[in-house]
């Protein structure tokens, strides 16, 4: 099979190799997939950088967790009426080192999800870790329909799906956003406010704006960056679901004063939910996807031979939407 990998550590357009790998195999309980698409998130930017030391401890990695295609065989234990379906992949590249980034992959079945007809392999690359992520984020804690929730960095990937579950649950959606563009993206999505995080006092903005209300839940793209502006506007007993914390990875914590407001700290991560989360996720965005209830914003659409080039892309944390290479 034709496949991208790494065997080192280091910058993209210097380690990323592509050729010729052996096909999988297919083992108890997998499917192989003939994949179409394959997409990039930090994580695997991170992985290939060397954040963690010993991935390449077994040999070289094809990268990447999400992506889509077809089933074309099945393992022992998974119903043969598989063959033929369109799925999207998730965990591609998790505690194994073969991810998406490859003509196949063989992977236990329940990390591959029926992708209606009417929705691309393009899009079915984007649904692993962004629009799950987004899913846990928002849902993991309890109803939110009377909630007010803040995303922010609302128009990227994970908070422009956090926006749409959000207002899909019937709560009221404050974003962040650092331009115009993505205020309307913001705005487009569904937020009914939308502020700009680089202004020096956007918590004071945003109680202004809700009139005085403050936050029930925050979806955070950026916790230690973010938390002292959010103590300002959360409600005692309010949620923060965090998923990357890249400016500063060693936030400190003012306890006390966290402690005395009653919050709950939610470190979400896709491999790491429990199997019913990442049921519940899965159901959730099947269902909106027959029915068409989601956006999906893809900004850079490459061939196999660009893929350093959209490991760059996400390294430069200007890209919004996501970043699909096409395998065929």
């Amino acid at each position: 099979m034709r496949a991208a990998w790494f065997d080192a550590f280091g910058k993209a357009k210097q380690v990323i190799k592509i050729g010729d790998q052996p096909d999988p195999k297919v083992m108890v309980g997998e499917v192989l997939v003939q994949l179409s698409t394959t997409g990039i998130n930090p994580s695997d930017v991170k992985k290939r950088a060397g954040a963690f030391s010993n991935l390449l401890d077994q040999g070289l990695v094809i990268p990447h967790s999400d992506g889509a295609g077809e089933i074309i065989a099945v393992g022992a234990g998974v119903a043969k009426d598989r063959i033929g379906e369109r799925v999207w992949v998730y965990q591609g590249q998790y505690e194994r080192r073969y991810g998406t980034a490859a003509d196949l992959i063989s992977i236990d079945a329940r990390r591959a999800v029926f992708l209606p007809a009417a929705i691309s392999f393009e899009i079915g690359a984007c649904l692993g870790i962004p629009a799950m992520t987004a899913h846990r984020c928002v849902f993991s804690d309890g109803l939110i329909d009377d909630n007010h929730i803040l995303i922010t960095g609302g128009a990227g990937r994970v908070g422009g799906y956090a926006i749409q579950w959000a207002k899909l649950a019937g709560a009221s959606v404050i974003a962040t956003a650092s331009n115009e563009q993505d205020k309307k993206v913001c705005e487009d999505l569904g937020a009914d406010i939308v502020l700009n995080h680089h202004d020096e006092n956007w918590d004071i903005d945003l109680l202004d704006a809700t009139k005085g209300i403050k936050i029930d839940r925050v979806v955070d793209v950026e916790f230690g960056t973010n938390l002292p502006k959010l103590l300002n506007v959360l409600k005692v007993g309010a949620t923060i679901a965090t998923y990357s914390s890249t400016q500063i990875p060693e936030p400190k914590i003012p306890f006390l004063r966290m402690m005395y407001m009653d919050l709950s700290i939610r470190l979400v991560i896709v491999y790491a939910m429990p199997e019913k989360a990442k049921s519940d996720a899965v159901r959730d965005i099947t269902a909106a996807l027959e029915k068409d209830q989601l956006s999906h914003r893809i900004a850079h659409t490459l061939p196999l031979d660009s893929i350093a080039h959209g490991h760059e892309l996400i390294e430069s944390g200007s890209t919004r939407g996501c970043v699909v290479v096409n395998i065929a």
